[in-house]
Parts: structure tokens; C-alpha cells; sequence
């Protein structure tokens, strides 16, 4: 008995572990599943990878007034992108799922309704019913109560979809996004001293005035970050990266014409990218409210319970991860403006060509919540592998491109010769650890994609905790050459933390078990 029961566990560990290799052979096929994944995931990687790239271009600019400008904007970008994570990442990964489970169910009961309509005699009727998810299997996220409303309406002769959450999160992401302007706005300077900007340091002035004036654009990044959380819900990420070009192009024309034309400095690089992200809100709301009734029939109908609910397991993940990327800044600023410039140049770089992989993530997670809602678990055990396959040849890919590029890129970011040499100190971190980036990226789509958000926020929260042990004793140990060692831990261990999840078949995946 003791001999069948370890086979039969050995015979399950086989069949989850076999996904990470499923139907390899076809990982670069356009069939439907992988031009699905493409028309999704490439225009979300462009738009995701704007932003940074945006930064890259500040950074750029910036560089030439001098390295002290140059530290003193990457410790604000720093601070801001971190602190706007805490809101944005729980906002736009339960929005995506949750419009995209309410999408799906709603087409769904609209074909079964037309069904029904068209054969209101043929005794199949009881046999399309079946097609809409069980509300009580008690298995998924997916499976709590639905709402009881009508996802179509119709408005002016068009049908406009009524999605609760997206709703939902037009309200919370505009009241998030003021409470963070008043928040960086009113405590500035103490934050600053927090990443190490000390009263008496050559960087506090510049950080601070750039600090307070971009985030007078926090309401607008939070609500463009709602909006495209539910265009993604929808699998549209070709709108979202419209309003991304357009906004970014603003800031790319404005960013020289405020800095050195006008003589603005620092301050001229904040004002442009305020005014590029005002523009890009402008433009997906518009884009949202021809397709999308915002207006809900009342307070009831919309989503505020599962949205704080789940929302508040990712601000946990979220901080986790914010405090690691943060306290990395934090101790290359304690280093001096030398080690803080070059960490800035490294970190945009790392982070902006990781952020390539997000778009696989985005696609995985539209794809894998429409498919947990329809029960349709081939679908999602296929989808996964894809995505992460996909994943790790982009990863393998980056590594090559940036471990060759960067060599001769960095003086685009400065000219400071001890700046560069500490650049070329951290080109092999950022090139080496660009698969498994890619791996942690897209696992999180999977992750969120399945509606596991308690494993995602429990798993992060105990790899942050180790991997703050580890920048804590290697950056005194090792300084800038320790930070980066650092980090590869911790991007290793998340990737550790999503393949043990499917790997062992439990939460969500149980079924892969079967």
C-alpha cells in the first residue's frame, strides 16, 4: 500500500510538472492561442515598457545637467514609482481579473439568452445553460457570487457594456490618486531623508522640487492605470498603448524645450511628464466612455467588498515588494551620488526591458481569468505553459541583447567616468538575471490570472523578508557589486515561489492533479 501511494504521488508530481513543458515544441506557433497571446501581449509590453523608457529619457536629459541632477531625479523617480506601485499594482491586476471574469460571464449569458431566444423549443436548451460557470464550486475566486446585473445596456442606438468593477475602479483609482499627491507632496523632504537624501546633501533640492511638482500628476496615473486595467479586462491593449505613445511622444518633445530652452532643469523634466500623463488620461477616458457605462444604477452594483478584499492581499505583496526595490535605492544613495547614478542608470535599464515580459503576464492573466470563469481548465493549463515558455525565450533574449548594448549605451546616460565605470560593474546583473525576471513577470500574470492572490501576497511577503536580509548584509559587505547579488536573489526566489505553485498542483491547480 505504502509502495501504490508513493507511486501515485510521483505519478501526480509528473503531470503538474509536465505543464512547464507542455506543447513546447509549438511555443512560437501563431496558432489561435498564440496569435491570441500576441495580439495581446505585444501592444501591452510596448505600453508597459513606455513609461520606463519615458523615465530612461528624463534620466538622459537630466544627465547632461550633471551628476548630482542626475542622482537627485533618480532617487525621486525611485520613490515615486514605488510609492505609486502600493496603489497601482493591487488596482490594475483586480481590475484586469475581475473585468475579464465579469466580460466573460456576461458573453456567455448573452449567447445563452440568444439561444434560448432562437431554439426556445429544442430540447438543448438545458445543455446551453450549462455553459454558464458554477457560482458555488467553492474551487476559484472565480466562483464567489456574481453580481445580478446586465452587463449590456443600451444607450443612443450602441450597446454599451455595464462592467461593476470598471466602475469600481474609475472611483478608487481617482481617490488613490489624490491622497498619494497630498501624501508625496506634504512629506517630501522627510521621505527623501528616508532614501538617504540627507539636509545636508547636494541632492536634496532638486529631489525635492522634482518630487513635488510630478506629483501633481498622481491623480492622473492612477486613474490612466484603472482605465487600462479594464481595457486589458477586455483583452484590448492596443488602446491603452495609443494613449501611451501619445502621451509619451508629449513628454519626449516637451522634456528639452522645458529643460534647457526654458532653463527649467529638473523642474522642466517633472512639468512635461505631469502634462504627458493629464493627456493620456484625457484620451483613455474617452476611449472608456464610448465603450463602457461608468455610471452604475446605484452604490450597490458596484464592486468595493471583492475589490478591498483582494485588493488588500496585493497592497500586502506590493509593499513587500516596493520596500525591497526601495531599500535597494535607499542604500545605493547612502553610497553618495556616484554609486546613486550609476544604481538609477542600472535599475531603469532592469526594470524597463523586464517590463517586455509584463506583457506576456497581462495576456496570460486576460486569458487565464476568462478561461477559470468558463471552467475551461485545458484551455488554462495550456495557456500557462505557453506563456511561461514564451517567457524564458524572451528572458534569454535580453540577456544577449542588453549584455552586448549596454557596453556601449551607457554613455547615453552620462559622461561622469566613475559613473560609468560603476555602470559597467552592474551590466552583467542586469543582463544575467533578465530570465528569470521575465519568469517572475510572467508568473505573476499566471498567478493573478487564476485569482490566487493570497498565495501571491503570502509567498512575496516571505521572500521580501529574505531578500532585505540579504541587501542588508551584502551592500555592507560588498556595496554597489552587493546590492546587485542581492536582488538576483530576490528575483530568484519569486520565480522559486510561482513554479512551487503549479509545480505542486495545489490552490487553483489542483485540477492538474487529476
Amino acid at each position: 500500500m505504502a509502495e501504490e501511494n508513493e507511486g501515485s504521488y510521483m505519478n501526480e508530481n509528473n503531470k503538474t510538472t509536465f505543464i512547464f513543458f507542455k506543447d513546447i515544441r509549438y511555443v512560437f506557433n501563431l496558432d489561435e492561442l498564440g496569435l491570441e497571446i500576441a495580439t495581446i501581449a505585444l501592444p501591452a509590453a510596448l505600453a508597459l515598457t513606455a513609461d520606463p523608457i519615458a523615465s530612461l529619457i528624463d534620466t538622459a536629459f537630466i544627465g547632461q545637467l550633471g551628476s548630482v541632477e542626475l542622482a537627485a531625479v533618480g532617487v525621486s523617480i525611485a520613490l515615486f514609482n514605488q510609492v505609486s506601485r502600493i496603489a497601482i499594482f493591487p488596482l490594475v491586476s483586480v481590475t484586469t481579473s475581475f473585468v475579464a471574469e465579469e466580460d466573460a460571464i456576461g458573453r456567455v449569458r448573452l449567447e445563452s439568452n440568444e439561444n434560448i431566444h432562437l431554439e426556445s423549443d429544442s430540447p438543448t436548451n438545458g445543455e446551453t445553460k450549462q455553459l454558464l460557470p458554477e457560482t458555488d464550486t467553492g474551487k476559484n475566486a472565480y466562483n464567489s457570487k456574481l453580481v445580478n446585473v446586465s452587463f449590456d445596456t443600451v444607450t443612443t442606438g450602441q450597446k454599451k457594456r455595464y462592467i461593476p468593477s470598471a466602475s469600481s475602479a474609475m472611483v478608487i483609482g481617482g481617490i488613490l490618486g489624490f491622497i498619494q499627491a497630498i501624501f508625496l507632496i506634504s512629506g517630501a523632504k522627510p521621505l527623501l531623508s528616508f532614501m538617504g537624501v540627507g539636509s545636508d546633501s547636494p541632492m536634496l533640492k532638486p529631489a525635492q522640487q522634482y518630487l513635488m511638482l510630478r506629483s501633481l500628476g498622481a491623480p492622473a496615473v492612477l486613474l490612466s492605470l484603472a482605465m487600462q486595467g479594464v481595457f486589458r479586462g477586455f483583452k484590448d491593449t492596443k488602446t491603452p498603448l495609443h494613449a501611451t505613445v501619445a502621451g509619451d511622444a508629449t513628454n519626449i518633445i516637451l522634456d528639452p524645450i522645458f529643460i534647457f530652452v526654458f532653463r527649467f532643469g529638473v523642474n522642466g523634466a517633472a512639468i512635461a511628464h505631469v502634462i504627458s500623463q493629464y493627456l493620456m488620461c484625457i484620451i483613455l477616458f474617452l476611449r472608456l466612455m464610448a465603450q463602457v457605462d461608468l455610471i452604475p444604477p446605484s452604490a450597490k452594483h458596484l464592486q468595493f467588498g471583492r475589490f478591498l478584499k483582494n485588493g488588500f492581499l496585493l497592497l500586502m505583496r506590493v509593499i513587500a515588494v516596493t520596500f525591497c526595490v526601495t531599500l535597494a535605492a535607499s542604500l545605493s544613495a547612502r553610497q553618495g551620488p556616484i554609486a546613486m547614478a550609476a544604481f538609477q542608470v542600472c535599475l531603469q535599464v532592469w526594470l524597463a526591458t523586464s517590463l517586455l515580459a509584463d506583457g506576456l503576464a497581462v495576456a496570460g492573466q486576460a486569458i487565464l481569468a476568462s478561461a477559470f470563469a468558463k471552467n475551461d481548465h485545458d484551455k488554462a493549463a495550456v495557456t500557462a505553459a505557453r506563456v511561461l515558455q514564451l517567457g524564458l525565450a524572451l528572458g534569454l533574449i535580453l540577456a544577449f541583447l542588453l549584455g552586448v548594448g549596454l557596453q556601449y549605451g551607457a554613455r547615453l546616460f552620462t559622461k561622469d567616468v566613475n559613473v560609468l565605470h560603476l555602470i559597467s560593474i552592474g551590466i552583467p546583473f542586469v543582463a544575467a538575471t533578465q530570465p528569470i525576471n521575465a519568469l517572475a513577470f510572467v508568473f505573476d500574470g499566471v498567478n493573478f490570472g487564476a485569482s490566487d492572490f493570497a498565495y501571491a501576497a503570502l509567498s512575496m511577503v516571505l521572500v521580501a523578508i529574505v531578500s532585505i536580509i540579504f541587501l542588508f548584509i551584502l551592500s555592507y559587505t560588498s556595496g554597489f557589486i552587493g546590492i546587485w547579488v542581492a536582488l538576483t536573489i530576490y528575483m530568484s526566489l519569486r520565480s522559486f515561489a510561482g513554479f512551487w505553485r503549479i509545480g505542486t498542483g495545489t490552490g487553483p491547480w489542483q485540477f492538474l492533479r487529476t
